[in-house]
């Protein structure tokens, strides 16, 4: 108040000498009436447009009297002789009051339309902030606090109709929670107390009410504010619901995939067994190796039962989370050959040709788990190629990187189910019914690579085979 009652002071001091400053220049170089007059009301026009009516008609008085003070004869008095003199001075004195009003009326004008400009862009900024949150209660809780930042207002609360909490910009804000209980319940804005309280609507429908003090925003922004507001709201519990929905949709398509999936696997090798069991259990005339057929039977289809649910059960662990690298220096090797060991019984029909770059540096990897990604990977190439046909191995530089690929020249897959292949449960449509598999060892291997900080693709064209490669970051200490 003390800052606004010096600044008015000053502007009346202003006046007053601009218009003693024109009268002294003026009256000392004998400027005619007309020129005087015309520098008098545009010092006049300025003072209404830049700072208000009430600073023009304090000059426009001051001018007036001063013009007939100093210029209107008898010089020195502010008796009139002649009767057009009257008419001149109250002219000017007219011209000067309308001249003040409408400039005033533009000034007012001007300030109207850039205060309306200021609060579209601050409407437009707070709409930014509001759609980057898809979270309702987040939203909620943040609400107050970008009001109170974007319109520069003291204080903000804002209540939603399924959450009876009120979030605030502050512990302190002043604001009385019946009224904004009575502003959502009647959807009609209300000011009491220095509080502007306004309904969040989405068409005909209220979804909350706002409380915003410390500002006068206009009843236009406020309800384009309680609009924006809804919007957003009523966008993030659409978004809720949406992702719940697709997560729902997707936890029944994974669950159908593994039935799918296991169902078929398990099938086999317990049909296996269950039928060399019962031959078994028969009594029928089996000679030693007979016998010793049956039992190995029984013992590699339990083998293959028991990698199925270790596979399952590692793919959950893998995608909670809850699993630790033992991180070492190693060359690629110490993990590719216990791989190629592994993968012996699908590699046995093919010709395997390994290529390791001379003087490769060490990795920093799980010498376990990359030797179960290559695993995976020889596996699928055995699996899926005819058998004779080759499968080369590489592991080589590219920029920082240590790139393995295993190509095989298998059937090829097709573009579209290339970015399939590396989710869980999923197999190729042509290979689904024609090869063993649970289609969860591309999805291990790819959550094993990216644990290490590394990359796994696939290039691949349909009869010209497939390129399988995962990429490691180099241990810069090496």
């Amino acid at each position: 108040m003390k800052v606004e009652a010096r600044t008015q002071a000053a502007r009346y001091f202003f006046v007053i000498a601009a218009i003693a400053l024109i009268t002294a220049v003026d009256f000392k170089l004998h400027v005619n009436h007309t020129t005087v007059a015309l520098m008098f009301l545009v010092t006049v026009l300025l003072t209404s447009a830049y700072w208000g009516l009430r600073y023009a008609v304090v000059m426009a008085v001051g001018a007036t009297a001063c013009f007939n003070f100093f210029f209107l004869p008898p010089v020195g008095t502010f008796t009139i002789a002649d009767p057009q003199n009257w008419v001149a001075l109250f002219a000017f004195l007219i011209t000067a009051l309308v001249a003040s009003n409408l400039a005033e009326r533009a000034r007012r004008e001007a300030e109207g339309a850039k205060q309306r400009r200021r609060e579209v862009e601050r409407l437009f900024a707070l709409s930014q902030r509001l759609l980057a949150s898809d979270n309702v209660l987040e939203l909620l809780n943040a609400l107050p606090k970008f009001v109170q930042e974007t319109f520069s207002v003291t204080n903000a609360v804002v209540m939603a109709a399924d959450h009876p909490t009120v979030y605030r910009s502050s512990l302190d804000a002043p604001f009385e929670e019946s009224v904004l209980r009575s502003t959502l319940l009647r959807g009609e804005p209300i000011t009491q107390s220095g509080v502007s309280y306004v309904p969040l609507r989405l068409g005909m429908r209220t979804v909350g009410a706002l409380g915003v003090t410390g500002d006068e925003l206009s009843r236009e922004t406020l309800d384009a504010l309680g609009s924006l507001a809804g919007l957003a709201i009523e966008r993030a519990r659409a978004l809720e619901a949406l992702s719940k929905n697709r997560a729902e949709q997707e936890h029944e398509r994974l669950r159908t995939a593994l039935l799918d999936s296991v169902t078929h696997e398990f099938r086999t090798p317990l049909t296996s067994i269950k039928a060399s069991i019962t031959t078994l259990l028969s009594g029928a005339n089996l000679d030693d190796q007979g016998r010793r057929e049956l039992l190995t039977v029984i013992d590699e289809e339990t083998d293959r039962l028991n990698r199925l649910v270790g596979e399952a059960a590692e793919m959950a662990q893998l995608d909670s989370g809850m699993f630790k690298l033992d991180l070492q220096p190693h060359h690629i090797e110490d993990a590719l050959k216990p791989a190629l060991e592994d993968a012996k019984a699908s590699l046995d029909n093919h010709p395997v040709e390994v290529v390791v770059a001379p003087d490769l540096p060490k990795v920093r990897i799980d010498v376990q788990r990359i030797r179960e990604v290559l695993m995976h990977l020889l596996e699928n190439a055995g699996k899926y190629s005819d058998a004779g046909i080759p499968i080369k191995v590489t592991s080589e530089l590219k920029d920082d990187r240590l790139v393995t690929s295993v190509a095989d020249r298998g059937p090829g897959i097709d573009s579209f189910e290339q970015s399939l292949i590396f989710e869980k449960f999923y197999r190729g449509q042509n290979q689904r019914y024609t090869a063993p598999g649970t289609g969860m060892g591309l999805a291990i291997a790819k959550v094993i690579v990216e644990a290490h900080g590394g990359t796994i693709g696939a290039v691949s064209q349909l009869g010209s085979g497939s390129v399988f490669s995962f990429s490691l970051p180099l241990d810069k200490r090496s």
